[in-house]
């Protein structure tokens, strides 16, 4: 048989068609993929910040240039979540990713989670690295929140570590990542 009988030329013209074609749903595929994660991560901010944000997915490939102060991120599956972090929260991400246990802010530090925790999501509230919740981490999944540091631990002092105290908690309080958690909706059911 020779490439140019009727059946086997008719094989790799479809073929040939198959891998355009599919590339080119591919292609569209990742467009709207991109769109989607976008979108995803522009949830989490207001949405005057929402307009000038670059967003990055959570492998840091640029998805969206932008012009503002903050960079948001989608909700990519595990414990991940949509959120809009300033200069401070990235250089506090890099830290908790290094698990830097001499990490302290420089200075105020603003994160928008407007989204919330997605379902299955949450945090320990005491363990920084915990990954699941169990009986004594205290595992919350919060809804609608922003996070703020400072720079200074001293100033976390007065306030509650109790995420179910109706207000303001501090999340991570005595590690290098506590941060305030202010809660700006309901929790997911």
């Amino acid at each position: 048989m020779s490439l140019f009988d009727s059946g086997t030329l008719g094989s790799l013209a479809t073929g040939t068609a198959v891998v355009i074609l599919g590339s080119f749903g591919a292609h569209l595929a990742m467009a709207q993929d991109k769109e989607a994660l976008i979108k995803n991560a522009l949830s989490a901010a207001p949405p005057g910040l929402a307009e000038t944000a670059t967003v990055m997915d959570n492998k840091g490939d640029m998805l969206r240039e932008g012009s503002g102060a903050y960079t948001c991120f989608p909700y990519e599956g595990g414990l991940t979540a949509a959120m809009c972090a300033d200069a401070e929260w990235l250089t506090w991400g890099e830290a908790y990713m290094a698990q830097k246990e001499d990490y302290r802010p420089s200075g105020f530090g603003l994160a928008y989670m407007l989204a919330g925790d997605p379902s299955g999501g949450g945090a320990s509230n005491i363990d920084p690295f915990a990954t699941a919740a169990t009986a004594d981490n205290q595992w919350v999944v919060e809804g609608p929140h922003v996070m703020i540091l400072v720079p200074d631990p001293a100033m976390l002092e007065s306030m509650s570590t109790d995420p179910d105290s109706g207000g303001p908690y501090v999340m991570w309080k005595g590690t290098p990542y506590a941060h305030i958690m202010m809660p700006t909706g309901p929790r997911p059911k």
